[in-house]
């Protein structure tokens, strides 16, 4: 059925805006969605529905950070309703479905999931990008929806969706509230939208038609969230939008003054670190050096997500970017020079419509002279209702060549190649997804890897970096920093202070899934992590065993094994793994237990093995033929192996690892 705000227009009990009826009298419903525009439907018998609340909702998000947060908002109305979340979608009444517009991979996966849902008989509410921008799409008949404006109302869809009934909720009214209850994917991180929809009419975007033109947050009602999530525990708070850089053009302010307002509320000791998201280079040209100078500042991460697309003037012309390469550079070059310690992140869309061999050449040149840390690479893909969908394709051949041959002179970067031996503060938020390393950035949002307990989730350390590897580098702990509570970050920003003062010190989640998308249009979703052509890892490299006092041994060591297997046969086969100095490192406690373990069932099995046959050994005189077998056969064998781990330089304490996963997989 249509808008229930459309069918209430005209009709006697039509209410005022903002006016929220009983669900009786304000939702219309109906079965099948064959109901006109301006009627209200009759719902249709069912049964007697369970108590409101008592139900468990699988929910599935797809898409950028923008996306995530709607997701974690959505999530904690329901629970706050009573509803239980859940991972499994088996055991839950209800799936609510986030989706992604940018590229048609993420809407094949949600028309998957929605056919799933239809087979398994399970109701169904769609939400995102999706729905707002194609209401009309076949695959959503029948399915209650709820548009990107309206996440606060998520609560009544699901009930009336529960009772059998179909809602669409899309009208636009206003933007959410930024105090709606929450359940945070992770619970040190919030992500903040500080304004939806864009300035921009880029020729491949969908996500326009979902969020619409630009509307931001007041800086008061922004100031207030984070004063907020701050005194809830958060540590890191990422600004998210789908255009940073436009924000409070629309209500005459800008983003410097936004950043200023917001770092005065962070912590002084930097307990709590700002992320700026994702932003376009036409809105930040004129305010490069206020934007230079916050990055600076220590309670603010040295990162950007800055997009270009194409190397090439022409298809930035064609993609209608409103940009010319060289003011990307000029974006670049004067942050890099501005701010120590700069990352800076792009993305690139290869085979867009009309792209040359040279165009496509000139957009490889860029990369190779940047060596951009993180690059989203992704192949063009035509959205339906977009100019560039009308345009002329280039072979899906040629658009997959040029992808692999970017992807592989990014691959072939060494970007933080003289890390080894640093000393860096960074602020640990999460799990690697290997299960074993907690996850912690630098100022600069490096990832970095380290073992601690998990009761370091949350907090800052200062940390040696020991290896790097291509999407990460290693760390040891050196000790955790202290924070003192109660204190405001600076008002001003005072340009030339020392700031990497304040910055390091001396050396010494719910059931929402989410499902990553690439950044194509701008989104600032893939700038958590390293991710190349829609694929992340953030745990790649030398894998170490944590110390596991308060987990289970056996369970862990069963749920990690597929994880462990694979990084130990990989190193084995590189031969990645960094020579240790002098006899070796020293083995450690868990390896010494495996090792311990694995010769004892050895030795019981040869116990047991001869027990049982050894009178038949002798009497049919084997014994001497299996002694010769185990000199000539086993022993070189052994010996020829051994040989082989030292050639590749692997610690002595990864050999037992290595057999003990081969033999759990061998069975």
């Amino acid at each position: 059925m249509e808008d229930i705000e459309d069918l209430l227009i005209g009709s006697r009990t039509a209410s005022p805006p903002g006016f929220r009826l009983p669900l009786a009298a304000a939702v219309g419903v109906g079965v099948g969605g064959g109901t006109k525009r301006n009627q209200l439907a009759s719902p249709s018998p069912s049964p007697s529905p369970a108590i409101p609340g008592t139900q468990t909702i699988y929910m599935k998000t797809f898409g950028c950070s923008h996306n995530q947060s709607d997701s974690e908002y959505m999530a904690g109305q329901l629970s706050a309703f009573g509803y239980s979340l859940s991972d499994n979608p088996d055991e839950a009444d209800l799936w609510l479905i986030n989706t992604c517009t940018v590229k048609s991979p993420s809407q094949s996966a949600m028309d998957t999931i929605i056919t799933k849902g239809k087979s398994s008989n399970k109701p169904l509410v769609v939400a995102g990008c999706v729905p707002q921008g194609s209401r009309d799409l076949k695959e959503l008949d029948g399915i209650s929806i709820v548009g990107v404006q309206q996440i606060d109302r998520v609560v009544e869809v699901v009930e009336e969706t529960l009772k059998g009934h179909e809602v669409r909720l899309l009208t636009r009214r206003k933007l959410p509230a930024l105090d709606l209850p929450k359940v945070r994917k992770n619970k040190f991180v919030e992500i903040l939208p500080i304004n939806v929809g864009c300035l921009g009419a880029c020729t491949y975007c969908k996500t326009k038609h979902a969020r619409g033109h630009l509307g931001s947050y007041t800086i008061d009602s922004l100031v207030g969230r984070v004063k907020s999530v701050i005194s809830e525990g958060v540590k890191e708070i990422w600004l998210s939008s789908e255009d940073t850089g436009a924000y409070g053009r629309d209500i005459g302010v800008n983003l410097p003054t936004l950043l200023n307002a917001l770092v005065a509320e962070l912590p002084a000791d930097a307990s709590t670190m700002l992320r700026i998201g994702m932003t376009n280079p036409p809105y930040i040209l004129e305010h490069l050096k206020e934007i230079a100078e916050i990055l600076q500042h220590p309670c603010v991460y040295s990162f950007l997500h800055v997009p270009v697309q194409s190397g090439s003037d022409t298809i930035l012309s064609t993609m209608n970017r409103e940009y010319t390469v060289s003011e990307f550079r000029t974006v670049v070059d004067t942050l890099t020079e501005l701010v120590p310690e700069m990352q800076i992140a792009t993305d690139i869309i290869c085979g867009f419509p009309g792209e040359t061999d040279e165009d496509f050449v000139q957009t490889v040149n860029l990369i190779k002279e940047y060596k951009f840390p993180q690059v989203h690479i992704s192949q063009f893909y035509p959205r339906p209702g977009t100019p560039a969908a009308r345009m002329k394709k280039v072979p899906s051949n040629v658009v997959k060549r040029r992808s692999r041959e970017l992807t592989n002179v990014f691959e072939s970067f060494t970007p933080y190649s003289g890390m080894e031996g640093k000393v860096e503060r960074i602020w640990i938020t999460d799990i690697a997804s290997d299960g074993v390393h907690l996850v912690g950035h630098t100022k600069g949002y490096i990832q970095v890897l380290v073992l601690a307990p998990d009761d370091m989730l949350g907090t800052s350390a200062t940390v040696k970096i020991t290896s790097v590897g291509r999407w990460s580098v290693f760390g040891e702990v050196i000790e955790k920093v202290n924070h003192v509570s109660g204190n405001k970050a600076l008002n001003k920003l005072v340009p030339n202070q020392d700031m990497p003062s304040l910055c390091y010190s001396p050396a010494k989640t719910s059931g929402i899934s989410v499902e990553p998308e690439s950044c194509a249009c701008g989104n600032d979703g893939c700038c958590s992590q390293s991710t190349v052509n829609g694929k992340s890892d953030n745990s790649r490299g030398t894998v170490v065993l944590q110390n596991q006092n308060k987990r289970n041994f056996i369970g862990w060591i069963l749920r990690k094994r597929k994880h462990l297997h694979k990084r130990v046969e990989s190193e084995l086969v590189s031969g990645s793994v960094q020579k240790q100095e002098g006899s070796g490192r020293k083995w450690d406690l868990v390896d010494k237990a495996l090792l311990c373990g694995i010769s004892i069932s050895i030795l019981t099995i040869i116990a047991l093995i001869v027990s049982v046959s050894s009178r038949v050994l002798v009497r049919t005189h084997l014994f001497p033929y299996f002694a010769t077998q185990y000199a000539s056969v086993v022993l070189p064998s052994l010996a020829f192996m051994g040989s082989k781990f030292r050639a590749l330089s692997i610690p002595s304490s990864r050999i037992p690892m290595f057999f003990f996963l081969k033999c759990l997989d061998d069975g």
